[in-house]
C-alpha cells in the first residue's frame, strides 16, 4: 500500500513563498532590504524542504496525492476547483523550481545590493516561486491556466523592474504581447477539450482521451483531438519561446540577471515543455500534432544557436542557448520521448542557471559592463566564477559524464528511432547543433576568461549604466553570496545526470505521470534496450559523432578567438550577407513590427473608420438621430395647431378607414 501525502505539507510548498512575496512587498519599508530578503528566503527555503519531503515520498515510497483542496465554482455539472496532483514528474518539478528559486535569492542579496527596489524585486521572484509552483502541482486546466498566466505577468513585472528604461519597458510590453499570441491559443485548446469531455480535470478528461480522438472538427474532417493538441503546443511555444513566437526572449535580457535564471533557466520556460508531458495521453493519439511539435523544435534548436554565435552581450548568448537547448527539449517532445524531454528539462535548469548566474558574477565583476570585447583574461581575478562557469559550459555542450550529456545524446538517440516524416530534419538539427552549441559557448568562454584583457581602455561603453559609482574598471570577484549559488548548482551540473538517468528515464519515477503509445513511438524503447549503464554510456561517448562534433567546436572556437582573432572577421566580410540576416535575427523583428504590426493597425484603423465611426456612431448613432429629426420635420409640417386643419384630418381619417373596410364589398357588387 503506497504512502499518504499530507495536504498540508502540499499547501504548504506554495503557500510559503506567497507568505514571503506579501511581507515584502506590503511591508518591505517596514521590515528594510534584510527583512525583505530573509522572509522571502524563508519562505522558498520551507517550500524547497517540504518538495524534497514529498519527492522522497513519492521516489522511494511510491505515494501519489490527485483530489480537490478547493471548490471554487460549479456551473450545472462543469466543477471549477483548485486541486493538487502529486506524481514523479510534479515532484522532481517541485523540486527543481523551488532549489533554483532558493539559489537566485541567495545570488540576489549580493546582486541586487545597491539597487532602490530590493524589496520589491525580492517580492516579485518570490511571487513568480508560488505562480510557477501552482502550475506544476495542478489536477486541473483552470488552475493551470492560473498558474500559467500568472507565470506571465509576474515575468512582465521582472523584465520591466527598471521601469525607467525605455529598452526594459519595451522588452517587457514585447514579452506580454507575444505571450497572449500563444496563451489565445492555449485557451481555445482548453476550450475544445471543456466542449467536448465537460471537464477541466486532467484525469477525466484522459479518460475519454480515445473518444475525442475519433471526433471531427466541426464542418472539417480534421482530427478534433489534433486541433486541441495543435492549440495547446501554441500555448507551449510562447511560454517555451519556440519559433516563430520566440522573440520575447532574448529582449527580455533587459531585466536583472536573477530573474534571466529563474525565468529562462528553470521555471517559466519550461511550462510549455511540463505542460505537453503532462498531456501525453492527449498528443500520443495524434501523429500529426507530434510532427509539427517536431518541425518546430528542430528549427528552434539550430537555427536559434546559429543567432548565439554572433551575440556581443554575455546575457544574449546564454539566452539564445536556451532558445535552442529548448528547441531540443521540444524535439523530445516530438518523438514520444517525454522522459527524456524532461531529464534535459531537469540538467539545463542547473547549468543555464548557473550559466546565466555566472554572467551575472562577471557583470557584477565588470561593473554593469555587459559587452564581451569589454572582458578578456577575467580567469585570474574570478577564480570562482570562472572555474564554475566552464563546468556549466562543458555540461551544456554535452561533454561526457557532465550533466547535459546524459540528457542531449539521449534526445539524439531518441530522434534516431522515429519514423515520423519529419525526423530526418530533426535528426540533422540536434546533430548540427552539438557543434554550434559548443562553438558559441567556448567563444564565450574564451572571450571572457582568456586572452588579452581588454577591459583596461574599453574600445565600447556598457551596455548598462545604472551603476555609477565610481568603482576603478578592475574585474573583482564577486561577494559569497554570490559564488555560493554557483558553487551548488555546479555541484548537480556536473553529477545529476549520471545520478538520475537510469530512474527518470527507465525507472519508475515518471511510469506513472507519461503515456507512450510504444507500439506507434518506440523511441523508449529501443533507448531502454540499448541503454547500458551511465557509465558504459559515458565511455562510448568518447568515439561518438556528437562527441567529435562538440570537441570540433571548442577547438575552432580556440582557434578562432585565442590563436587567429582575424580569421572571424575575415569571414564576417566573405560572408556579410548572411552575417547580416543572423544580426537581424531572421528579420523576425521588422517581419513584426512592419508586416504584423503594421496589418494589425491597418485593421484596427478600419474597425475604427468603418465600423465605429461609420457604422456605430455614423449609422447607428448619428443616423438614428437624423431620422428622428427628419420625421420629426415631416410630423411639424402637419401639426399646424388650427382646429379646421385638425377636424379636416379626422373627417378624411374616417373617410379612409371607412373605404378600406367597405372595399371588398363595394369590389363585388361593381362586379355583379
Amino acid at each position: 500500500m503506497s504512502a499518504q501525502l499530507s495536504q498540508n505539507l502540499l499547501l504548504t510548498v506554495p503557500l510559503a513563498p506567497l507568505v514571503g512575496s506579501l511581507v515584502a512587498g506590503l511591508f518591505g519599508k517596514t521590515i528594510g532590504r534584510r527583512g525583505a530578503h530573509w522572509v522571502t528566503i524563508l519562505g522558498v527555503l520551507i517550500a524547497f524542504l517540504c518538495s524534497a519531503s514529498v519527492f522522497k515520498s513519492v521516489v522511494v515510497d511510491g505515494a501519489h496525492y490527485n483530489a480537490t483542496v478547493y471548490e471554487w465554482m460549479t456551473v450545472g455539472s462543469l466543477k471549477m476547483e483548485v486541486g493538487f496532483l502529486i506524481d514523479g514528474l510534479t515532484a522532481m518539478m517541485m523540486c527543481v523550481v523551488t532549489f533554483v528559486s532558493l539559489m537566485v535569492h541567495i545570488y540576489t542579496v549580493g546582486y541586487m545590493e545597491e539597487d532602490p527596489g530590493y524589496q520589491r524585486f525580492f517580492s516579485y521572484i518570490s511571487l513568480f516561486t508560488f505562480s510557477m509552483l501552482m502550475l506544476v502541482m495542478s489536477n486541473n486546466f483552470l488552475q493551470l491556466f492560473f498558474g500559467w498566466e500568472a507565470v506571465g505577468l509576474v515575468s512582465y513585472l521582472l523584465i520591466g523592474f527598471w521601469y525607467k528604461k525605455p529598452t526594459a519597458i519595451f522588452a517587457n510590453l514585447k514579452a506580454f504581447l507575444v505571450n497572449r499570441v500563444g496563451d489565445f491559443g492555449f485557451i481555445l485548446g482548453i476550450g475544445l477539450l471543456l466542449a467536448y469531455s465537460g471537464s477541466l480535470n486532467y484525469t477525466e478528461v484522459f479518460a475519454k482521451s480515445n473518444e475525442l480522438a475519433k471526433l471531427t472538427f466541426p464542418g472539417q474532417d480534421w482530427g478534433l483531438l489534433t486541433v486541441a493538441c495543435i492549440c495547446l503546443f501554441i500555448g507551449a511555444m510562447g511560454k517555451s519561446a519556440q519559433f516563430p513566437l520566440h522573440i520575447w526572449l532574448p529582449d527580455s535580457m533587459e531585466g536583472p540577471t536573477p530573474i534571466s535564471a529563474l525565468i529562462h533557466a528553470a521555471t517559466m520556460v519550461t511550462a510549455g515543455i511540463f505542460m505537453v508531458t503532462r498531456m501525453s495521453p492527449l498528443f500520443e493519439l495524434s501523429d500529426a500534432a507530434l510532427n509539427f511539435i517536431l518541425v518546430i523544435g528542430s528549427i528552434t534548436a539550430l537555427f536559434m544557436g546559429f543567432l548565439g554565435i554572433i551575440q556581443t552581450d554575455i546575457k544574449r548568448v546564454v539566452a539564445y542557448s536556451t532558445l535552442s537547448q529548448l528547441g531540443y527539449m521540444t524535439v523530445a517532445l516530438g518523438v514520444s520521448a517525454y522522459n527524456v524531454a524532461v531529464f534535459h528539462l531537469m540538467t539545463h535548469a542547473f547549468f543555464k542557471a548557473l550559466l546565466f548566474l555566472g554572467a551575472g558574477s562577471v557583470i557584477i565583476g565588470m561593473h554593469h559592463d555587459q559587452d564581451m570585447r569589454n572582458m578578456g583574461g577575467l580567469r585570474k581575478y574570478m577564480p570562482i566564477t570562472w572555474i564554475t562557469s566552464l563546468i556549466g559550459s562543458l555540461a551544456l555542450i554535452g561533454t561526457p559524464f557532465f550533466s547535459g550529456f546524459y540528457s542531449k545524446d539521449s534526445i539524439i538517440e531518441a530522434v534516431a528511432t522515429s519514423h515520423l516524416p519529419a525526423a530526418g530534419f530533426a535528426q540533422f538539427a540536434v546533430v548540427a547543433g552539438v557543434f554550434v552549441t559548443a562553438f558559441y559557448s567556448f567563444r564565450m568562454y574564451f572571450l571572457v576568461f582568456h586572452g588579452k584583457e581588454h577591459f583596461h581602455h574599453k574600445p565600447f561603453p556598457g551596455e548598462h549604466d545604472h551603476d555609477d559609482h565610481g568603482h576603478a574598471h578592475t574585474p573583482h570577484e564577486s561577494p559569497w553570496v554570490v559564488t555560493l549559488p554557483l558553487v551548488l548548482l555546479a555541484i548537480p551540473s556536473v553529477i545529476i545526470g549520471y545520478l538520475a538517468i537510469e530512474p527518470l528515464l527507465y525507472g519508475s519515477v515518471l511510469k506513472d505521470a507519461v503515456f507512450i503509445n510504444t507500439e506507434a513511438h518506440p523511441a523508449m524503447e529501443e533507448l531502454a534496450h540499448e541503454f547500458q549503464g551511465p557509465l558504459a554510456m559515458g565511455l562510448h561517448a568518447f568515439t561518438s559523432v556528437p562527441f567529435l562534433l562538440a570537441l570540433a567546436g571548442v577547438v575552432a572556437a580556440y582557434v578562432f578567438y585565442m590563436v587567429a582573432p582575424s580569421i572571424p572577421a575575415t569571414l564576417a566580410r566573405v560572408f556579410s550577407p548572411i552575417v547580416r540576416v543572423l544580426e537581424n535575427k531572421y528579420y523576425m523583428d521588422w517581419i513584426n513590427e512592419n508586416i504584423v504590426a503594421a496589418g494589425a493597425r491597418l485593421i484596427g484603423r478600419g474597425l475604427w473608420k468603418i465600423g465605429d465611426v461609420g457604422l456605430i456612431d455614423g449609422l447607428i448613432v448619428n443616423g438614428s438621430a437624423r431620422a428622428v429629426g427628419w420625421f420629426a420635420g415631416v410630423l411639424r409640417t402637419v401639426q399646424t395647431g388650427y382646429l379646421s386643419w385638425y377636424a379636416l384630418v379626422m373627417v378624411l381619417g374616417v373617410f379612409g378607414l371607412m373605404t378600406w373596410q367597405l372595399w371588398p364589398h363595394l369590389t363585388i357588387l361593381l362586379g355583379r
